[in-house]
């Protein structure tokens, strides 16, 4: 199964729980989805690696820059759903 073009979501200046609730929409708008996810909300650390461990979505990294965290991660769905 081929991944798809990266998508990006920038959740930055929203707080829990929307960095996550685009998060689920961006990863639902494919069938594999490479998304990567811009948050400056201390909690994402703990929602997004919850949220990955929830839906079986791979939590590719972690990187801490200035202001933000960027999460990479990588979700497939099964076919038919």
């Amino acid at each position: 199964m081929a991944v798809n073009d990266e998508l990006l979501v920038d959740a930055r200046g929203t707080r829990c729980p929307y960095p996550v609730i685009e998060l689920a929409r961006a990863a639902a708008s494919r069938p594999v989805a490479h998304v990567i996810l811009l948050a400056d909300d201390p909690v994402a650390l703990t929602d997004v690696p919850a949220w990955c461990r929830m839906r079986r979505a791979e939590l590719l990294r972690v990187e801490e820059c200035e202001d933000h965290w960027c999460f990479e991660i990588l979700t497939r769905h099964p076919a038919g759903r």
